[in-house]
């Protein structure tokens, strides 16, 4: 929503968490969480969010790039102490939405629902609450007996009966910027940690007579943050979820959604198959009546129509229409395969361009090399690319036979239609049409076998 100003709290160290990593910085469904709250609040209609940084800062700056703007927080003393200072990028904004970096599963529909709600409603603040199941350890919302917002009381300081609210606060909240800042200067640190905490703001509102409104959210789990690994698995888990139920709306199938992990910015075609223990990571792109898995894992691949990929690992490789791969093969970086390409079991590429129709069965491993169409690569290939100090290429032409057991070694052309007789070692270029030989004459010594079985 436009006139909105964005506050992202990112400062806090994330003790819990006990790690080296910043806790915002942790990823969930391979994207660190605050990333997800970014963008979040970007397609909400806040295109550039202010991110207060402290803690580990440049690894968040670095992480989020230009799409944010950054105030530091030098010494972190609470939520409170965070927004406080930001508050001089504030000053020529009417309201602000404040979310923790923490809250991964935040969705744009109840944000824009919210600052909605505060924006009709004129309220000085609009915080966001959720009824919880179990609300242990989180802040709990006062009412009166009218139902209008009073206090929120952190379950440290709560009673036994406000203890048995299940009404949180989620720490998502709209202010007006005028109002809050008349009232960041009041919170004091007297709690048990010594910090200012935003929350104690809402009181402060109310009691001076401005208007504190409210707004439940309709899915508790989009508010849920993390603070340990295990919340970390649950929101995980939350999203994995959602992310395959939009996957299968789009007219996918997911044989498992148990055990298959398609991560966020996936694209996969209708009336494609995919089935279970399958990895589709961040940036794929899969076309239409394809069928990947079972047991395959896919990384910034880019797919066309009609692709099969079974128990196999492709890796930031585009493949044509028709294309087959596996099972147990490994693309490497770098592959370009054309339409109607077959790579077989036990095969391994990397950084190679194969064209129309070429087949490369099995149990060869193909680096560096561009060859051409219709090329047949026999079982237990080698291109050998590498002499130990530089990386060489190997051009294989239109046609061309490359029979089982060679070792085809770079710099090296094969010409089109050439042959390469199996258990050949080849280092000079192949003639077009012509049958390259690199092995030692056979010999049978007759009974030599029954005199080497029989020496013992």
């Amino acid at each position: 929503m436009s006139g909105f100003a964005g506050l992202i709290l990112a400062a806090g160290h994330g003790t819990r968490m006990k790690s080296g990593l910043l806790k915002v910085l942790h990823p969930v469904m391979g994207v660190p969480m605050v990333s997800l709250v970014v963008d979040a609040l970007r397609e909400a209609g806040i295109d550039r969010p202010t991110v207060v940084i402290g803690y580990q800062g440049e690894r968040v700056r670095t992480t989020l790039g230009d799409v944010a703007d950054y105030v530091r927080q030098e010494e972190q003393r609470g939520t409170g102490h965070a927004v406080s200072a930001a508050s001089e990028r504030l000053a020529d904004c009417r309201d602000v939405l404040v979310v923790n970096g923490d809250v991964p599963l935040v969705t744009t529909d109840m944000l824009r629902r919210l600052m909605r709600r505060h924006r009709d409603s004129g309220a000085a603040a609009t915080l966001l609450t959720a009824v919880m199941d179990d609300p242990t350890g989180l802040g709990r919302v006062v009412r009166d007996e009218n139902g209008d917002f009073v206090n929120i009381v952190e379950e440290a300081d709560a009673s036994h009966a406000e203890a048995a609210i299940t009404e949180i606060n989620t720490a998502i909240a709209c202010f007006r910027v005028e109002a809050l800042l008349e009232v960041l200067p009041l919170i004091r640190p007297d709690n048990v940690q010594g910090e200012y905490y935003l929350p104690d703001v809402f009181p402060l509102l109310h009691d001076r007579g401005r208007t504190v409104q409210t707004v439940q959210a309709a899915d508790t789990r989009s508010v849920l943050g993390v603070n340990t690994r295990q919340e970390l698995a649950e929101v995980t888990d939350i999203l994995r979820h959602r992310i395959i139920e939009a996957v299968m709306d789009r007219g996918v199938t997911v044989m498992d959604p148990s055990t298959t992990w398609i991560y966020p910015d996936v694209e996969v075609g209708c009336d494609t198959v995919i089935y279970p223990f399958t990895t589709i990571e961040t940036g794929c792109r899969i076309g239409s009546q394809c069928t990947i898995g079972p047991m395959s894992h896919l990384i910034d691949a880019r797919l066309g129509d009609d692709v099969s990929i079974w128990y196999s690992v492709v890796t930031e490789s585009t493949l044509g229409d028709g294309v087959t791969v596996g099972p147990y093969a490994h693309l490497r970086p770098g592959n370009e395969l054309a339409d109607g390409v077959k790579v077989g079991n036990f095969a391994e590429l990397k950084n190679s361009r194969i064209e129309k129709g070429t087949k490369i069965p099995h149990h060869s491993y193909v680096g560096d090399a561009d060859i051409g169409e219709g090329v047949n690569v026999g079982a237990g290939t080698i291109t050998v690319n590498y002499d130990g100090r530089n990386k060489h290429r190997t051009v294989i032409g239109d046609g061309a036979f490359i029979g089982c057991n060679s070792n085809l070694i770079a710099p090296l052309t094969v010409g089109r239609g050439g042959l390469v007789a199996a258990g050949s070692t080849i280092n000079r270029d192949v003639p077009p049409d012509s049958l390259a030989v690199a092995r030692n004459r056979q010999e049978n010594k007759e009974g030599a076998a029954r005199r080497y079985l029989r020496r013992d």
